[in-house]
């Protein structure tokens, strides 16, 4: 398989002040952080996006739903007793964020993929938990990658999957409506200038193509694995989009569809909520998901771990680096966080369930 060439470092773009992953070797180092944006409107209760502030815009352009079809992998024949093999051992992914060579390094690690970057795990299944793009330097790069092995691995009899994270929803929303305005609890905003202030990278977008847009717009938000009620965010939001993993996921999928820009930023303002689980009532609000959707232990990205240790108190903290071990259990056990906090200097988690006692 030809070696995968990351893009070039992007230029200096807006952040939402997270503190700037110190450069590794042959990894290109994200651009600086801006200064803050201007103090806005106060957020409304329990509205905790990426980004605190969004500028005030004017009027804009809309830009139109696109109707190619997706373009579908299509896995080769299965060898002959894999099919009956049963299903293998599970993994998941925290928040990669761009940074596709720690996403090589993590997953050769684990056994999952070889030296070329191809499957290597045969009938293992494999779960990301969103938000591959925004911040780091190579977005694009690690969708690419997750569509590959998603091929390869129904090939070899196992599966590579994907949630949608708030990040998608941003991206999907900065390409399809720019600049139009959209109603926030902040004032008038624009997906455009979130998706700017989050960390969006000039170089992803450039190399962003129709079938990278239909594959985000098509991943399911809710899933169930093994016991494993998987999400992407902290929050009980996805209670309000359906009483069932299907009803939530089609729900959210007609709403992509219908491709009206306020009802896709409520959406994305409803994933960037967090913390959930982290205060006295967090096994409470865990066993609402759990009983709803079923399993006995919710597993999310989305917050990083040194936030729900306390060790980090913000994105806009002056950050250190932060020692992340693996995955965060609390909640009276009932969550699993993931998101190592890669874009924080922490680490990009990749973990098989179930835990170790």
């Amino acid at each position: 398989m030809a070696a995968h060439t990351p893009a070039s470092s992007p230029p200096p773009g807006p952040f939402d002040g997270a503190p700037a992953r110190p450069p590794q070797d042959n990894v290109p180092a994200p651009p600086p952080a801006p200064a803050a944006p201007p103090e806005s409107a106060e957020l409304p209760d329990g509205y905790t996006p990426t980004a605190r502030d969004l500028p005030v815009i004017g009027a804009g352009r809309t830009d139109t739903l696109i109707d190619q079809p997706a373009v579908h992998l299509l896995p080769a024949p299965e060898s002959e007793g894999e099919a009956t093999a049963g299903p293998g051992p599970l993994y998941v992914v925290g928040d990669v964020h761009g940074y596709y060579d720690e996403l090589r390094a993590a997953l050769t690690a684990e056994g999952l993929i070889d030296a070329d970057g191809s499957w290597a795990a045969g009938n293992a299944r494999l779960w990301f938990l969103g938000d591959f793009t925004d911040r780091g330097p190579d977005g694009i790069g690690v969708i690419d990658l997750v569509m590959q092995l998603s091929a390869e691995a129904a090939a070899a009899g196992g599966y590579c999957k994907a949630l949608m994270g708030n990040h998608e929803l941003l991206l999907l929303g900065a390409k399809r409506f720019g600049d139009t305005p959209v109603q926030s609890g902040a004032g008038t905003a624009s997906f455009q200038a979130a998706w700017l202030l989050n960390g969006g990278q000039k170089t992803d977008m450039d190399r962003l193509e129709d079938h990278h847009l239909q594959w985000m717009a098509r991943l399911d938000a809710v899933t169930e694995e093994d016991g494993h009620l998987l999400v992407h965010s902290d929050t009980t939001a996805y209670l309000e989009y359906g009483d069932s993993i299907e009803g939530v996921n089609d729900t959210v999928h007609d709403v992509l569809t219908r491709s009206d820009a306020d009802e896709v930023w409520d959406l994305f303002r409803k994933f960037t909520k967090r913390f959930a689980f982290r205060d006295d009532s967090g096994a409470e609000a865990a066993r609402r998901l759990l009983d709803t959707y079923g399993g006995t232990r919710v597993v999310h990205g989305h917050s990083p771990i040194p936030y729900l240790l306390g060790e980090v108190g913000t994105e806009d903290s002056d950050g250190e680096q932060v020692a992340v071990e693996g995955p965060h259990v609390y909640a009276d056990g009932l969550a699993i966080a993931m998101d190592g906090g890669v874009t924080m200097a922490g680490k990009l988690l990749v973990t098989q369930l179930p835990l170790a006692p």
